[in-house]
Parts: C-alpha cells; sequence; structure tokens
C-alpha cells in the first residue's frame, strides 16, 4: 500500500446531454491489466511529469488516448475536489467537462473493453452504501450499481461529489 496522495493523476469527468438528460462517460477497463482490471472508471490517468504537462492537460490527453474523446470538443466547466486512492496511492483531480451528446468513442483496444454511457438518474437510483471484500479486506463504501456495472472506490466518491453539486 501506497500513501493515499503519493502520485497525481486527473480524470475527465465527460457530461452529456446537459442540461436535459444528463449523463457520464465512463470506461470499462480491460480485465487483463495489471492496475484495476475490469473496474469502471472516468477517463484518466497519471500527469506526465516530464512534459510539464498540467492536470487539465492530463485529463484531456488521457481521455483523447482512452475513448478518442478530442479534447476540442470539450467545454471544460470546472473542477471537483481531488480524491485519494488507497491501494495505489493516487491524488486524482477530477476535472469536468460538456460534450456534444453524439459523439462516437473509440476505445484504446490496449486499456479499454467498453464506454459506458449512464444517465445521472440510472446512476442516482443504484446508489447504495455496499460491503464488498477488496484484496481480503471488508470494506462498507459508497457503490454505483446500473445493469450489472458496480461503480465503486475514487470514481464513486467522485460521482458522489459530482451529484451532490448538481
Amino acid at each position: 500500500m501506497h500513501a493515499p496522495g503519493s502520485t497525481e493523476a486527473a480524470v475527465l469527468v465527460p457530461i452529456f446531454g446537459h442540461p436535459e438528460r444528463p449523463g457520464l462517460v465512463f470506461t470499462e477497463r480491460r480485465a487483463d491489466l495489471r492496475r484495476h482490471p475490469g473496474e469502471i472508471s472516468f477517463p484518466g490517468g497519471r500527469r506526465d511529469h516530464h512534459t510539464g504537462e498540467d492536470l487539465l492537460a492530463t485529463a484531456l490527453r488521457e481521455a483523447d488516448e482512452e475513448i478518442g474523446l478530442d479534447p476540442a470538443q470539450v467545454d471544460v466547466i470546472g473542477a471537483l475536489p481531488p480524491v485519494g486512492t488507497f491501494v495505489t496511492g493516487y491524488r486524482v483531480y477530477p476535472i469536468v467537462g460538456l460534450i456534444p451528446a453524439d459523439l462516437t468513442f473509440r476505445p484504446s483496444p490496449e486499456e479499454v473493453a467498453a464506454v459506458l454511457l449512464f444517465r445521472l438518474d440510472e446512476l442516482q437510483s443504484g446508489f447504495a452504501m455496499r460491503r464488498l471484500v477488496k484484496r481480503g479486506v471488508p470494506i462498507k463504501t459508497p457503490t454505483y450499481l446500473v445493469g450489472e456495472h458496480l461503480i465503486w472506490g475514487a470514481t464513486a466518491r467522485i460521482l458522489s461529489d459530482l451529484l451532490e453539486r448538481l
């Protein structure tokens, strides 16, 4: 285990269909990945310190790499407070942006199993505090269940933060 927040990362929280019937874009990570296999998350990743990019640039670059979201299509409207991850020791900075509703995504075959679009009302109705066992440790955590897709961890905490503010 790492100290929460020792590695900076950024995610893009892409909102489509706003204000009529807003929804969010998530990625389902490939099941064979070393980090967070099969998990549902927002597109994002580690900040590249070698290029000196800022966190906004990180979020936009990663969304472009992971789901083919052109940064020019994102209207950045703000950021949410950073969230720490317990297992990997990341400090994740969520960048919130509006995107057109009719975009076609191109998931990266190396990282992304599927691009998932969930409406906010679906997410809210799937909320529950659940007891999960992760690495043999039981945790009680906020979760969102849409169909068979379970959102938990840092992504669920970011989502809770967003829903509180909307």
